[in-house]
């Protein structure tokens, strides 16, 4: 490590660096010195003052930069700062891609900052996030493309996506803002942005002739506009002017806040020299002058009021106030400033007595007199609003409990300290079915039960747990000292707590249970988040043996290594839906009566490295990690939107996941998506399997009664393996019945196939639905077929499934 600092600067790291073996330092007090040993040798990390000789701080880490020495260009650069204003300081290191701005106050966090880097051995400088609000994928990538180079990017499609987004953020270096957007239009969505941080800088995106909009939204509080369709440069250039400004802002905010001070100071000391104990003794502020060793030589009114009621040892020192860590910090500081080596210094403390935080700023008596001054100000009710915050910042609002953030951190801190010696338990829990109380009774019901199950399982531990919500239904225990055994035993025990008695508010009793994943956290993982993911697994696990009860991961665990996989897989599978690697292919369905093609089954398949994945392949593994919705969505709207391109897909039936009646946001997003592409509702089929359906039919049926009222039709798929009713198929709104395929395949060889399909066709018919035979492979079949009187057939005889290039030549 190299050290390129003064001589104060120079004891002050020295004096909070760690002894150790694995760290050797090199001290250099000028540039010129510096740049030699750069360009000798290899350094892992680099601490600079600004002003270090001929060239500074700032420009050593820009030769750095430019790889022109020995050392690599992605050396960590630390810019040691004895002043430091914050949006100028922040702003200038990012265009000098400088790591960390160190203000001299915050020297001692030295030892965790070296320990950091040398953990991540690279630049850990943290990129900006734009938030792109679009949902015309097209130009949201175009837009992600043009900015990921300087900004990382977060993009959602909907107004209510981008206004949930920036609640869980707070905040972003810019938002890109499409006008038109479904649900919340973009006036809508900057409205709430403003109200949530009306400083946020907001650039709006709109097509040509909505400048009249666009001069509305920037009343409204947004920073700029661009044109659509824009240029990269342009949109760049536009950015640029929008982070600048953001910068101007809060730059000016600052200084305007130091200007105040300072004019504040200023006045005070005017009126000092005409008046000088008549003022003093009238302002709030405390003044004092200190001998090196701390005496009292002078003090105004404010400073005896303050300490009136103080039963100090020595009421002429000022260090006998102070905490006695703090009487040695400050001790040291005043040697500093009445030797020379220090002109000014700044901090906030607490008094021991009175108990009050203050903000302390010492600096040398001018023309060389002995002695400092000293000011404070009371800062204890912003001191007290900031711990209020950081309370908050670490608790849960709604059952006081610790929140994810608090646990992570805890989670990391013990998997520090674990080893095979030292093991402790993390247990992952999730209430069973909770979101249909949440969904049938109200949140405000559902409210109340998660506080009385954070109840409930705060009286099963013991102190020394930590007990944290870290989402709507989900809880994390960290037990420390405990076996596999013991914890399993704990976990069993909470289960037991809350499905033992019903749960009842007002005149309501619910009953509820939990499921809990158990793991052990013996050091011998490099990530902490390694151990949640194998809680979570365990309670997937836990769900899938029947719920309300605990599982223990084990590596040997047959259930748990399945489930694992599974949940790797289903990772690669939900990157894959979102990076749009979704290929779909369409197999036509022929008239059987005229041998017209009538319309096209459509079939999704993933590109995975190149590779084409079939539906059989991940269906399963979606559905098990409840991703499955996802698919849905993405398939819906890719399908319709080829619909608009290619006129040979002419009428197409779509299939439906078995959980998409439970998904409230599933019809809008199909009306939405036909009136976006302009395709006509009656064009589009939508198959949900037989068995699908008889889980839910009142479920279904409200969805599909709403997919009818928007013009779409309704057909039931693999009909006979479901154990149908005739009042089943009666209270179904479709308008087809698909013969399952494993019927048909063999129907020209099996005589009990062959009257099975026979007497589905027929109650087809008798019920007003046109039947479907899949699974035709050869003509004897669809002669068949055309002699029982089935309406359409589809299989490979007709042809196999195909991509669309193919269909358009084919067909």
């Amino acid at each position: 490590m190299l050290l390129v600092a003064g001589e104060q600067m120079q004891e002050a790291v020295q004096q909070f660096l760690p002894e150790s073996a694995a760290l050797q330092l090199i001290v250099v007090n000028n540039s010129a010195d510096a740049i030699t040993i750069l360009k000798q040798k290899h350094v892992d990390l680099i601490l600079t003052e600004i002003e270090i000789g001929g060239i500074d701080g700032w420009r050593l880490a820009r030769l750095v930069r430019a790889n022109v020495l020995k050392c690599e260009e992605k050396t960590p650069i630390i810019l040691l700062s004895a002043t430091y204003c914050e949006r100028i300081t922040e702003t200038t290191a990012r265009a000098y891609a400088i790591d960390l701005v160190l203000p001299k106050e915050h020297i001692a966090q030295i030892p965790q900052i070296v320990a950091r880097f040398q953990q991540a051995g690279h630049r850990s400088q943290q990129r900006q996030t734009i938030l792109i609000v679009e949902d015309d994928a097209d130009i949201a990538e175009l837009a992600k493309r043009i900015v990921l180079p300087n900004y990382d990017v977060e993009i959602a499609v909907t107004g209510p996506q981008a206004v949930d987004m920036y609640r869980r953020s707070g905040s972003y270096a810019l938002v890109l803002l499409d006008v038109m957007l479904p649900e919340l239009n973009g006036q809508e969505v900057l409205a709430e942005i403003m109200q949530l941080n009306p400083k946020q800088s907001v650039v709006v995106m709109t097509a040509h002739g909505g400048i009249e909009l666009a001069e509305q939204m920037m009343l409204q509080g947004a920073a700029d506009f661009v044109n659509k369709p824009f240029r990269a440069e342009q949109l760049r250039r536009v950015i640029d002017v929008a982070a600048m400004r953001e910068d101007f802002l809060i730059s000016n905010e600052q200084f305007k806040q130091k200007v105040q001070q300072l004019a504040g100071s200023e006045e005070r000391y005017r009126d000092l020299s005409e008046v000088h104990q008549r003022v003093l003794d009238h302002v709030s502020t405390v003044l004092m002058e200190l001998t090196s060793a701390g005496t009292i030589k002078f003090a105004n009114r404010a400073w005896y009021d303050l300490t009136a009621y103080s039963a100090v040892a020595d009421p002429a020192s000022f260090l006998h106030f102070l905490r006695p860590a703090d009487q040695t910090l400050v001790r040291a500081q005043l040697a500093a400033i009445c030797a020379g080596d220090l002109e000014q210094w700044r901090a906030e403390l607490q008094l021991a007595q009175p108990n009050f935080w203050m903000s302390l700023n010492m600096a040398a008596l001018p023309d060389k007199i002995s002695g400092v001054t000293v000011t404070l100000e009371n800062i204890d009710e912003r001191k007290k609003a900031e711990q209020e915050l950081q309370h908050l910042a670490m608790h849960d609002p709604l059952t006081g409990l610790y929140n994810r953030h608090f646990s992570d951190r805890e989670l990391m801190r013990i998997a520090a300290l674990a080893s095979d010696k030292q093991l402790h338990a993390l247990m992952y829990i999730d209430l069973d079915h909770f979101k249909v109380v949440n969904d049938s009774h109200g949140h405000s019901q559902g409210d109340a039960i998660l506080r009385e199950v954070a109840n409930r399982l705060a009286m099963g531990l013991s102190a020394d747990d930590l007990l944290c919500r870290v989402g709507g239904d989900e809880f994390v225990v960290i037990s420390p000292d405990k076996t596999l055994e013991q914890a399993n035993e704990l976990a069993t025990r909470l289960c037991v707590a809350l499905d033992a008695q019903p749960y009842r508010l007002m005149d309501k009793v619910y009953t509820l249970s939990c499921s809990i994943g158990v793991t052990i956290v013996d050091g011998s993982q490099p990530d902490a988040q390694v151990y949640l993911q194998q809680a979570d697994i365990a309670l997937y696990v836990a769900k899938a043996k029947g719920r309300n009860r605990a599982h223990c991961y084990s590596v040997s665990d047959a259930a748990s290594d399945k489930l694992r996989n599974s949940l790797q897989w289903a990772q690669q599978l939900r990157e894959a839906i979102v990076n749009d690697h979704i290929v779909m292919h369409f197999q036509p369905i022929m008239c059987v009566r005229t041998a017209e093609i009538v319309y096209y089954e459509a079939l999704v398949r993933l590109n995975l490295n190149g590779n084409i994945v079939y539906p059989g392949e991940f269906i399963q593994a979606l559905e098990q990690v409840e991703d499955i919705n996802l698919l849905d969505h993405q398939v819906i709207g890719k399908t319709i939107e080829m619909m608009s391109r290619h006129p040979v897909l002419k009428k197409v039936a779509i299939n439906l996941s078995a959980q998409a009646f439970r998904d409230e946001r599933l019809v809008p997003w199909i009306e939405q998506t036909l009136l976006k592409y302009q395709v006509a509702p009656s064009r589009v089929v939508f198959e949900l399997t037989e068995t699908a359906s008889l889980n839910n039919i009142a479920g279904t049926c409200a969805m599909f009664n709403q997919l009818n009222r928007l013009g779409c039709e309704f057909s039931i798929d693999d009909f006979g393996t479901g154990f149908s009713t005739f009042s089943y198929i009666k209270q179904l709104p479709a308008s087809s019945i698909k013969i399952d395929g494993s019927f048909v395949k063999n129907m020209h060889q099996d005589a009990m196939d062959f009257v099975l399909v026979k007497a589905m066709a027929e109650i087809a018919h008798a019920l007003g639905r046109k039947s479907v035979a899949e699974f035709v492979e050869n003509e004897q079949i669809l002669t068949l077929l055309q002699q029982l009187g089935v309406d359409y057939a589809q299989g490979y005889h007709i042809s196999k499934p195909l991509p669309i290039e193919l269909l358009e030549k084919t067909f």
